[in-house]
This record gives structure tokens, sequence and C-alpha cells, in this order.
């Protein structure tokens, strides 16, 4: 199975290239009102397209074709390539333009490569499939924001909510993996998610809501942190552990953990720029797969979303007495619940009780909205994440 790095390294480069074709797409002499306008268009073709196209099935089919290589079958590149551009193209630049991606680019590149043999067509296949469910996943967060948006359009919010399961039932394999792998139970936590967010519709209760879109949210980023960086059965692991034996399939393990990564990458650089670097260089496609050491993956991460948990306390402790202060109080808990079972290791099993207890202790301190008891709080949380943070180093 040969390798050619020279399109390797170009696919590598472009998932350094955050926003490329978001912003391309803006041409900088165009009002912002002409922008708005186009976006509002490009709402109501999506809404057009999705009533047509069964996602899930297109998805299966072009995966499946794509499949055949891992069986030394001739794959049939020109399928996929109608298949994307017919059903999923016009979605994915929606998802790129709203979230400064350039998942189109890095798509149709791989698909190109693989029908003219410059990359192993394994490696496409794990491309397509974890970047298009990148696009998934930031479909439901674009879903959770036009509830939002909707709020009080009870039929208009209904339908954006079910669009968001929609995407979630093609994830949901991805999760159902995870909980295997690690004895975890996050698909009935994002179904407690959704159906906290069915009932806060109901009810009229917009921070229930809030509460509900982040579960769902951080528990599919502990999804894909599970499949990437986590100890022992992320692909950095994988990879690393495939190395010695079978270069090729390494560097398949190694492209899929680059690929799930993808879905993180953006949240994490904006809280531990130092750690999204590492990583990224670990899994990215130019780097050797021997070289992928899967302790100091491990670590980045840890340190990463610690330090996202500690933004998210600060911010907290600045919105004590509003809502906003329960939301983020949330997001702290659920951060530091991505990489409990790494807090068990570096604190101890009592140590990660009571960070928890504290966790879950804020957000009800924050709901009632007593400001001195939560400050108190909140730094002791912030400096047990200090200490997870030096620890993992």
């Amino acid at each position: 199975m040969s390798i050619k790095f020279k399109l390797l390294a170009a696919i590598a480069a472009l998932s350094l290239v955050l926003g490329a074709c978001g912003k391309a797409e803006e041409t900088p002499s165009k009002p912002k009102v002409e922008s708005k306008a186009k976006s509002a268009e490009k709402k109501e073709t999506e809404l057009e397209e999705k009533e047509k196209v069964a996602y899930a099935d297109v998805f299966t089919e072009a995966t499946t074709e794509l499949e055949k290589a891992k069986e030394g079958k001739e794959v049939d590149f020109d399928k996929v390539t109608d298949l994307y551009n017919k059903n999923f193209k016009e979605l994915v630049k929606q998802r790129d333009a709203e979230f400064e991606d350039t998942i189109d680019e890095k798509i149709t590149t791989a698909l190109a490569a693989g029908k003219d043999g410059s990359m192993d067509k394994v490696i496409v296949k794990q491309i397509f499939d974890k970047l298009m469910q990148k696009v998934f996943y930031t479909s439901i967060k674009h879903d959770f924001t036009e509830v939002t948006e909707k709020w009080g359009k009870t039929e208009e919010v209904n339908a954006e909510v079910e669009e968001a399961k929609g995407y979630y039932a093609i994830l949901k394999s991805t999760v159902e993996k995870r909980d295997a792998a690690y004895g975890t139970n996050l698909v009935s936590v994002i179904d407690g998610g959704f159906s906290e967010i069915e009932t806060a519709i109901k009810n009229d209760d917009q921070l229930s809501f809030n509460l509900g879109k982040q579960v769902v949210d951080k528990t599919l980023m502990k999804t894909f942190y599970l499949a990437t960086g986590a100890l022992p059965n992320g692909y950095a692991t994988k990879a690393s552990a495939e190395a010695g034996k079978d270069a090729a399939l390494a560097k398949v393990e190694q492209a899929e953990g680059w690929a799930f990564y993808q879905s993180l990458s953006s949240y994490l650089s904006k809280h531990a720029a130092d750690e999204t670097a590492l990583i990224e260089k670990q899994f990215n496609l130019e780097s050797d797969v021997k070289a992928l050491d899967p302790a100091a993956v491990n670590k980045a991460f840890v340190r990463g979303f610690a330090k996202i948990a500690i933004d998210e306390y600060g911010e907290s402790k600045e919105l004590l007495g509003e809502d906003k202060a329960v939301i983020t109080g949330l997001e702290g808990a659920l951060f530091i619940d991505i990489i409990g079972e790494d807090i068990k290791t570096l604190l101890g099993e009592d140590a990660y009780k009571t960070l928890t207890e504290k966790a879950q202790k804020y957000v009800e301190t924050a709901k009632a909205k007593d400001k001195a008891a939560g400050e108190a709080q909140l730094n002791e949380l912030i400096s047990t994440l200090n200490t997870i943070v030096e620890k993992a180093k």
C-alpha cells in the first residue's frame, strides 16, 4: 500500500488553513447587507435540500463505496464525488462559511487524490468519513443556534431540533463504538440532553434548553476525544502500536485520528494554542507515524480541556447573577467530565469525585445567584484545574 507523501502533505497543510474557504466566499468589495441576504438564501436552500435528500442514506452509500479499498477492490471515485457534489457540497460549504473552515476543500482534494492514485485509497475513505462527521456535528450546532434565534416559534423550533436529531442519528454509531470501547454511557447522556431540550421547548424554558444543548454538544466532543487522544483506545495509541508492525495500516490510523481531531481543533485552539499545535503535529499526515507519541497527545488534550474549563469558570465568575453563569458553569463541569478518567489517573479517584461534586454544587449555586458562595467555589475549581494542567505536563 504505497503512500505518496507530497499529496499527503498538501492535505495536511490544508488542515492548518482555518477560515480560507469561508473568508474567500465573501468578496471584500461587496457590502455586508448583501452577504447577509446571501446567507439567508443559503439557509433556505439548505432547508429545501434537506427535504429532498436523506443524508444518512447517501452517506452510507458513499462510505460503502469507499470501503471497497480495504478489501483491495476498485473504488468508483466518480460515483463518490458525484454523490458528494450533488448531496453534500452545499451543506459543507455553508458550514465552512459559518465556522470559518475548509472542509469542502479537504474532501474535494482527497477524493481527487484517491482517483488519480496519489493518495492511499483507504486514507481517502477515512478523511471523507470523519470530515463528513464533523459537518454533521457542526450542523447540530447550527440547528441549536437556529433554535435560539427562533425561540417562541414552536413549530419552527421543533423542526430545527428534529434536524439536529437527524444529524445525530448519523453520528450515533461513532458514539456507540466509544461506549463499547470505554464502558461509557454517552448514548444515554446524549438522549437525555435531547429529552431535556424537548421538555424545555414545551415549557418555554430557554435556560433548560441551553443546558440540554451543552450536554449534547460536549458529550459529542467527548466522543471525538475518546476516538483520538484518550488512553488506551484512541487512534494516537492505535497508530503508535501499529507503526512497528504495519506502517501502511499505522498511517491509516493516523489519518483517522487526524480527521476525527478536526471536530475538536478549532474549539481547542481558542483556549490552548500550544496544545493544539502539538496534537496537530502528531496527527499531521506528513509526520512520521513512528514518532507519534500517544502519551504526549493525551497529556496535551488533558491540559487543553482543563484550560477550557478554567476559561469557562473565569467567564462564569464575571457573569454571576445571570443565567449565562449557569450555562458556563455547566460547560466547565462537562469539560471536566471529558477528561474524567485522566483526572482520576493524575489526582486519584477520591480527588476526582470531590472535584465533580464541587462542579455540580457550583451549577446549583449559580442557579441560586449566590455570588459570594459562587466566587469561593469557582476559586477552588480553578485551583484544582490549574493543578491538573501542571500534572499533565
